[in-house]
């Protein structure tokens, strides 16, 4: 004590002598103690204290056993070992990796390229083909009781379950549809499957969504495949110029056969219209040789070399007539008329 400051060495007799007024027989008396283990059991049923945040649960556990839950805020358990508590995050969208790791999981890389395991990435398609897959999902919690006590790695679980039910979602696919247009028919069954295998296993675990990061065949074999690829869109362009020139030349054809169908029906028309004409024209005639046949012969007569003679080079002969043996001039008038509308043409 005689190394201490004046002041100091005063301010530690002052308290020694405040303690022996209050502790008459000094700590180590039955009062003493019972002070110290009064206070020490207040400071340990202080330590029951604890505070739930708005994305957590409180789950209460009296010696290791469950026997509540908590709501966020301030709350109270009994102070440890009797109660514990434990307070998963429940709203926390949590996310593992299938066939690849992040650049940013990897240690000692802060960026940079993702690394790929074939290991996981490699699945066999329902064609017999292999595919390279790299696939994201994403989880959170539902149930913290479940999640805590009826599963011991929730995301070894959950890897090994997402695992499996892309494996057997691809080996129902063909390779070529999971190439292309069964991305989201993909992503949309496996995130089911995968679902209804965590449901089975009481895990308390929801699925939020399962995305296809990357789909590719395998790099050993990716030259061969766009051969392939190219190969098929080679077939689809033919195809479709073909599908082209049908509907092109089919429409021309069907309408090239309406344009001979109306074109025969309407000569079928006339043809029997006129026949029915002249048959007609021949009973009215019939009718009227019935009446006057003579009258009748000659009108037919007459009418015949009338048409006849029209389309001839006519000469008249009259045999009463004197000289160059019966011929009679003849002014061909018609020809005339013929002549002189020509050149007007």
């Amino acid at each position: 004590m005689g190394g201490l400051p004046p002041d100091l060495e005063e301010m530690l007799r002052k308290g020694q002598d405040r303690l022996k007024k209050i502790f008459p027989g000094g700590l180590g008396g039955k009062g003493g103690i019972a002070i110290i283990a009064a206070i020490a059991l207040v400071l340990w049923g202080l330590t029951g204290f604890y505070r739930v945040l708005p994305d957590e649960q409180g789950v209460v556990l009296r010696f290791g056993e469950f026997v509540r839950t908590a709501s966020p805020g301030l709350n109270y358990h009994l102070p440890s070992p009797i109660e514990t508590v434990q307070t998963p995050k429940i709203t926390q969208i949590n996310t593992i990796t299938i066939g690849f790791i992040k650049a940013s999981d990897i240690p000692g890389r802060g960026g940079g390229r993702q690394r790929d395991v074939p290991e996981e990435s490699l699945m066999l398609t329902g064609d017999q083909n292999i595919i390279d897959i790299h696939v994201e999902v994403l989880w959170r919690i539902k149930s913290a009781t479940d999640y805590l006590f009826e599963i011991r790695d929730p995301r070894a679980t959950v890897k090994l379950a997402a695992e499996s039910a892309m494996r057997e979602i691809i080996g129902d696919t063909d390779i070529q549809r999971a190439l292309t247009g069964a991305r989201d028919e993909i992503e949309v069954a496996t995130r089911k499957l995968l679902q209804e295998i965590l449901d089975e296993y009481k895990s308390g675990i929801e699925v939020t969504l399962v995305q296809l990061q990357d789909v590719r065949p395998p790099p050993q074999v990716v030259d061969a495949f766009d051969d392939v690829q190219r190969a098929l869109q080679d077939k689809d362009r033919l195809k479709n110029e073909a599908e082209s020139y049908r509907n092109d030349i089919i429409p021309r054809a069907r309408g090239e056969a309406a344009k001979v169908v109306q074109a025969a029906e309407g000569y079928k028309r006339e043809i029997v219209a006129r026949a029915e004409g002249d048959a007609k024209r021949f009973i009215s005639v019939y009718n009227e040789y019935k009446l006057a046949k003579d009258v009748t012969t000659q009108r037919l007569y007459l009418e015949t070399m009338e048409e006849i003679l029209r389309r001839t080079n006519k000469v008249i002969i009259d045999s009463g007539a004197s000289g160059s043996q019966g011929v009679v001039p003849y002014l061909p008038l018609p020809e005339v008329q013929k002549r002189i509308r020509g050149p007007a043409k």
